[in-house]
């Protein structure tokens, strides 16, 4: 009997029966083929796994191999590069790990088929408006997950920096909403597991990389979202953070290396000073804590330069496009990594995406500073980010400035015309992206003492000028931070999100007349701005401003667009003799807000404070 035992013990596989190794990570969970890059790098995390050999065992997908299997300073991680050949195709493949000749554990790991078209999906462009959610503030949809057990932060809707519980479903309850008011495309604050015990709505600290947080739902969840926005010819992008981690991130307790992450004898916070990384004479101090230095007590900073690090963050990134379908990427804190990194990072992501957009925050105040990071500029260090976009906050800047100040030489609406003169630092001025305000700032009519004849011509502004525009969510709404300064308040929850709440914004009936009134003023711009391909794509020209009148056009063969912005307190009449060399091609015109037709062009009346948007006719 004891031989029968012996022999069939002989004949069954080893990974049946051997003690685990107690695999706790495999990232990514899975891969597909089809990508141009064929290696991929897999990190395993489990006790005393690099005591172990890999092999693949069994089925194999075709042309897949091992090329190299890495060991790191910690024996709890190995790092297994694989090789996926011309004729690897979707499939399982079982990956073993032996110790002394024995099988310990083994991991079922998939390869998908891309998605038909995938590589070559049409990513935001001029065409696109994007609108800025913070999914903890936007909306309530699933109230079952505002408190998860076993995660450190519940919802408190009293305290301004808690959770609130605004999640994916809610978003998709209001998809109809966004889809009526005209913007195109949403980009949403990060969305992974923030599994931090306090502060952990905003998501800019992940504690997994491959995991949404379950406050706002699933991975699945994210997955149908992306389906429901393209499904109402919306698009989707993703905001990444490749600069840092949460403090309760999963490898903090066990990090594969010493240099996993920039580490200091005691806590030593960055500069802040991004435009240390272009200044042609920066001291080595500086430059190192910049890059090394954390951006909070809670963030730790990452080591990109770490290889194992640098391959992780970027198949992370295919991972979500490819997972989510995802059709743009913002990408937070952009300068404070290492920025041969990043570049590389960029590289590989328009290899396997070639019309992918991506913009990054390079929160800089000078357009020359910006200019650096954008892909193709003529850098004296030969430095080339391939980051397509990046915001204009150099503009931003100017647009809180320009509607406050008194008219002078230097002073008021000059500003934006300054601003908008300083773009041959740009390669590619009209892939910048536009904003008044969004969620690190203060909301914009704060900034301009509630005074919203400002916001609408701030608003008016940015969805006419060069670049791509973004909008704050609830700026449509009127929405301020109020005598509770902070980024708690700036980022309030949307009146109707929630159960139980006062009233409902996202609908006329709950909004009221000034609300209302800034709605559809908004709402106007969008739509004709969808169908206009001067606004979107045309050429820009403009006058220098006088006697607080800044006025420019958008033209292309199709057609022209006056914008006349008045910044005096008092009514102007406008003799438009100056603009004849754009002017003596046409005859009429109408005013895009309140469809009047104007007959007479020669001569025009602006209210105080606002702005004039024509369509030229012949």
């Amino acid at each position: 009997m004891k031989r029968v035992i012996l022999l069939m013990a002989l004949l069954l596989p080893a990974c049946l029966f051997a003690a685990p190794a107690g695999i706790d990570r495999v990232e990514p969970p899975f891969w597909w083929t089809g990508f141009k890059n064929t290696n991929l790098q897999i990190m395993i995390h489990g006790k005393d796994i690099a005591n172990t050999t890999v092999s693949i065992t069994g089925s194999n997908p075709g042309g897949l191999s091992i090329i190299k299997v890495h060991t790191v300073g910690n024996p709890n991680y190995l790092f297994i590069d694989l090789k996926l050949g011309a004729s690897a195709k979707p499939g399982v493949f079982k990956l073993c790990f032996s110790n002394r000749g024995q099988v310990v554990e083994s991991y079922n790991y998939e390869l998908k088929q891309r998605k038909p078209g995938s590589a070559g999906r049409k990513s935001f462009d001029n065409s696109d408006v994007i609108y800025l959610i913070m999914p903890d503030r936007f909306a309530n949809g699933d109230i079952t997950n505002d408190n998860i057990a076993g995660m450190k932060e519940n919802v408190d809707r009293s305290k301004p920096d808690s959770r609130h519980g605004g999640d994916i479903k809610g978003i998709m309850d209001h998809l109809d909403y966004l889809k009526e008011l005209g913007v195109t495309t949403l980009w949403m604050t990060p969305l992974l597991e923030n599994d931090q015990p306090v502060y952990s709505y905003h998501g800019y600290s992940a504690t997994d990389f491959y995991k949404v947080d379950p406050r706002f739902g699933t991975n699945d969840d994210y997955v149908k979202l992306g389906d429901a926005l393209h499904q109402k010819g919306m698009k989707l992008i993703i905001d990444q953070v490749f600069n840092h981690c949460g403090s309760e991130h999963w490898w903090m307790k066990d990090l594969p290396s010493d240099d996993w992450i920039n580490q200091w004898p005691e806590f030593t916070r960055s500069t802040y000073r991004a435009g240390s990384v272009s200044d042609p004479y920066v001291s080595a101090t500086d430059s190192i804590k910049f890059n090394r230095g954390w951006f909070d007590k809670t963030m730790p900073d990452l080591n990109q330069r770490n290889p194992y690090m640098k391959n992780y963050l970027i198949q992370n990134s295919i991972w979500w496009m490819e997972y989510a379908s995802i059709d743009g990427i913002r990408q937070d804190t952009y300068p404070y990594p290492f920025k041969d990194m990043m570049s590389e990072w960029g590289k590989r992501m328009l290899e396997e995406y070639p019309n992918l957009n991506i913009v990054g925050e390079c929160w800089m105040n000078y357009p020359a500073t910006v200019a650096y990071w954008q892909k193709g500029s003529k850098n004296l260090d030969g430095f080339n980010s391939n980051l397509p976009s990046v915001f204009d906050f150099p503009l931003h800047d100017a647009l809180i400035q320009a509607f406050n100040e008194k008219e002078g030489w230097n002073t008021g609406i000059l500003r934006l015309y300054e601003i908008i003169a300083q773009d041959f630092s740009y390669p590619k001025p009209m892939d910048l992206v536009t904003f008044a305000d969004n969620h690190d700032v203060n909301r914009y009519l704060d900034t301009q003492n509630d005074d919203i004849r400002k916001l609408k011509m701030a608003m008016a502004f940015i969805l006419t000028t060069r670049g791509i525009p973004e909008i704050f969510y609830g700026t449509e709404l009127l929405m301020t931070t109020g005598a509770d300064k902070g980024h708690g308040t700036i980022r309030r929850d949307v009146p109707g999100g929630w159960q139980g709440d006062s009233r409902n914004a996202f609908t006329a009936a709950g909004r009221n007349d000034p609300e209302n009134d800034m709605y559809n003023m908004i709402h106007n711009l969008l739509h004709y701005r969808k169908s206009s391909t001067a606004l979107q794509t045309g050429k820009l020209l403009h006058f220098v401003p006088e006697d607080g009148i800044y006025t420019y056009f958008r033209y292309n063969s199709q057609s022209t667009v006056m914008v006349i912005m008045n910044n005096n307190e008092e009514q102007k009449t406008l003799e438009t003799g100056r603009y004849k060399e754009v002017l003596k091609n046409f005859s009429s015109g109408r005013e895009i807000c309140n469809g009047k037709y104007i007959t007479d062009l020669s001569k025009l009346t602006i209210p105080s404070k606002s702005v004039l948007i024509i369509e030229l006719k012949h």
